[in-house]
């Protein structure tokens, strides 16, 4: 297949990776290059992937108009908008077969649906607004939707999933977070540093614990950073900064438990499954899809960690092949990308449900005619 991979254009697609939407986007996009498909990836133009890159726009839109500073503005709103309404015009006559839709805009969706657009969308936030209203117009046997857990789906339809939204969980190459038999007695979090990661409640859980705690990743919001982790640190915890896969995989291994924290309605957890194919087992606040995720591989605490020292100590006895096995059951790559070749070839075979030619793009003179016809007065949040 001719496969276009639209991807989240907050940060490029280049390692090592923000967060774990452009780790996806990644390894999507290699994936199915590997399969034999003729895979472009459709990204900010910054991204440094492997495969053609379609610019969705110049530069990764963190760059001009940075999220904490500008997400809910017009200035972003309207910049996201034409960059997704141009980008999709320039799909148009490059006869893609299907079109892998992780944007998070309502532009996608509402296309795939008007002119039956063979499209698959993922979605890999809990639902905002304007995307969960264009997704549930949307979804269509041409038009599959896929979420990342069955709690993230009930969270798009409360009133119960539509017959053509699919849970599709995250995967990840085994081979690339190699199994470690014993840990070193101190616990690791990774992740994006910012409120809704909770770093603070593993600092806090690690200090009540007695055990060392070595934090991974980008500082995404520097006054969270300032105010309530970089006092904390000293020589029993630490920041190790913002590590490339295979160093990170390597932290993880040493470490005998992996403190995941979210204060949000959490998806997936990508970090965990890295963790845990890595033979680390997990202390998790619990959170959306968190059990659905880590099952039996980690223990549990409340939502505001007020327990999660409790859940660390209980959590380095649970023996390491144990996770491990959780991830190679449940959470490979290869077993994504079976679900989304699946859903492809259902797609195809209902693109003409819609009526008319459904590869053909409308002709359209950008953005304003485009806008209007995809309902102006729905504004997106950014994310």
């Amino acid at each position: 297949m001719k496969i276009a991979v639209m991807a989240h254009c907050r940060h490029p697609i280049s390692p090592p990776f923000m967060g774990g939407m452009e780790v996806h986007a990644h390894h999507l996009a290699h994936a199915l290059q590997a399969r034999g498909h003729d895979v472009t990836l459709v990204a900010a133009g910054d991204s440094r992937v492997g495969v053609p890159v379609l610019p969705l726009m110049r530069q990764h839109y963190d760059s001009a108009y940075p999220w904490h500073d500008f997400h809910g503005t017009k200035v972003l709103n309207d910049h996201l908008d034409l960059s997704h309404a141009e980008a999709l015009a320039r799909l148009r006559d490059e006869g893609f077969d299907i079109v892998h839709n992780n944007t998070l805009h309502r532009y996608p969706p509402r296309l795939a649906r008007s002119v039956g657009l063979p499209m698959v969308t993922s979605l890999h936030v809990p639902p905002f607004d304007a995307l969960a209203r264009a997704v549930r117009d949307s979804v269509a046997p041409w038009h599959p939707v896929t979420g990342c857990s069955r709690r993230h789906l009930d969270a798009y339809w409360p009133g119960g999933v539509a017959p053509d939204a699919h849970v599709v969980p995250n995967g990840i190459d085994p081979a690339d977070w190699p199994f470690r038999a014993t840990g070193n007695g101190e616990a690791v979090w990774a992740g994006r540093i910012t409120p809704n990661k909770g770093t603070h409640l593993a600092i806090a859980a690690a200090v009540r614990a007695g055990i060392a705690l070595t934090i991974f990743g980008s500082i995404e919001d520097s006054g969270y950073y300032e105010a309530l982790v970089r006092p904390a640190l000293g020589p029993r915890i630490r920041h190790g900064g913002h590590l490339a896969g295979s160093d990170l995989a390597r932290e993880y291994g040493r470490a005998s438990v992996l403190l995941f924290t979210p204060q949000w309605d959490e998806p997936f957890g990508l970090s965990a499954i890295e963790a845990m194919a890595c033979g680390t087992p997990v202390a998790a606040i619990e959170m959306g899809a968190v059990r659905e995720v880590v099952g039996d591989a980690g223990a549990y605490a409340k939502a505001d960690g007020s327990d999660l020292d409790r859940a660390l100590q209980a959590a380095q006895a649970i023996p390491r092949d144990r996770p491990r096995l959780r991830v190679e059951r449940l959470f490979t790559l290869d077993r994504m990308i079976d679900g989304y070749e699946a859903l492809y070839a259902s797609a195809l075979a209902h693109r003409g449900a819609a009526g008319g030619d459904p590869i053909r793009f409308p002709e359209i003179e950008l953005p304003h005619r485009l806008v209007a016809a995809w309902d102006r007065a729905e504004v997106p949040q950014a994310i």
